[in-house]
C-alpha cells in the first residue's frame, strides 16, 4: 500500500463482487458500466426494474430491484446478491434531490424524502451487509455524498444536510471498521449532468458527464483514497472555502449566488 493510501488499492476488478445501489441512472449507472467493463462481477439495484434489465442486458451482471427506503426490501436484496456472487464491495449511489427555498415554502415531506433516500437508505444498506463483511474479515463500503455537504449552500436546504451526514458517517465508519479489515470511502462529486441536476435553473460550474465521474471514482479506489472528490478544479476551491470564517464565507456565497437566488 502506498504511503498516502488510506484503503487497500484496487486496480484489478476481475472477479471482484460489487453491489451498486442506485444504478438506474446518473453516476451509479455509469459506475456500473465502468466496473462491468473492468471485469467485476456486478449486481445493480434501484427501484426501476426495467432500467436495471437494460443495464445488465448482454452482460454478466445481476439486476436486483429494491427500495432503499424499505429495510426489508434492502435486506432481501443484499441476501440475494450475497447468495449469488458474494460481497466484496458495496457502493451506495442512491440519491434524491430537489431545490428548496424555505421562504417559498418549507416543504417538510420533501425534506424528509431526502433523509429517507440519501441517508436512511445508506444506513439500511450498511445494516444489511456489515455483518457479512465483518464475518469474512474483508470488504469495502463506498458512499456517494457531495461537495454540497462541505458547507451550507443556498437552495440545498434538504440535500446538503444529508450529504454532510454521509461524510460524517463515512469518517466514523472508516475509523471503526479498519481494524476488522473493512475499507471505507466517501465520494464527493461536484456538478454532474444527471436527471437530478437537470432540475437546476442556474449555471453549474465545472459540470462533468457521468462517465467522467465514474472514471474518477475508479481512479480514487485504485489509489486507496478515503475521500474521492472531483472535478478537482471545483472541489479543491470548495475545500478552501471551508477554511473561511463564517462572516467571510456567508458574504462570499451571497455575492456569488444572489443572481440565482433572485430567479423565480
Amino acid at each position: 500500500m502506498a504511503w498516502s493510501a488510506l484503503n487497500p488499492q484496487v486496480d484489478d476488478w476481475r472477479g471482484r463482487s460489487v453491489w451498486l445501489v442506485g444504478a438506474s441512472s446518473g453516476i451509479g449507472h455509469a459506475c456500473a458500466q465502468a466496473l462491468i467493463a473492468a471485469g467485476a462481477r456486478v449486481a445493480v439495484s434501484a427501484r426501476q426494474a426495467p432500467l436495471l434489465e437494460q443495464l445488465c442486458a448482454g452482460h454478466d451482471a445481476l439486476p436486483v430491484p429494491c427500495d432503499v427506503t424499505d429495510i426489508e426490501s434492502v435486506r432481501q436484496a443484499a441476501e440475494r446478491v450475497r447468495a449469488h456472487q458474494g460481497l466484496d464491495w458495496v457502493v451506495y449511489c442512491a440519491g434524491h434531490y430537489k431545490p428548496i427555498r424555505p421562504l417559498r415554502g418549507f416543504d417538510l415531506p420533501e425534506i424528509m424524502r431526502h433523509q429517507s433516500v440519501n441517508y436512511h437508505g445508506a444506513l439500511h444498506v450498511i445494516d444489511a451487509v456489515l455483518p457479512h463483511l465483518v464475518e469474512q474479515g474483508r470488504g469495502h463500503l463506498s458512499m456517494v455524498a457531495s461537495v454540497a455537504g462541505y458547507r451550507g449552500l443556498p437552495m440545498s436546504l434538504a440535500y446538503g444536510p444529508t450529504k454532510a451526514a454521509m461524510q460524517h458517517l463515512a469518517e466514523i465508519l472508516y475509523m471503526e471498521l479498519r481494524p476488522a479489515g473493512i475499507g471505507v470511502s466517501v465520494v464527493n462529486p461536484g456538478f454532474v449532468a444527471t436527471p437530478l441536476t437537470a432540475q437546476n435553473r442556474f449555471h453549474m460550474p465545472a459540470l462533468i458527464q457521468p462517465d467522467e465521474a465514474a472514471r474518477a471514482m475508479l481512479k480514487g479506489w485504485a489509489r486507496g483514497e478515503f475521500e474521492i472528490h472531483f472535478p478537482k478544479r471545483f472541489s479543491r476551491f470548495l475545500k478552501l472555502l471551508r477554511l473561511l470564517p463564517e462572516r467571510w464565507y456567508f458574504s462570499w456565497v451571497w455575492r456569488a449566488t444572489q443572481g440565482n437566488l433572485n430567479k423565480p
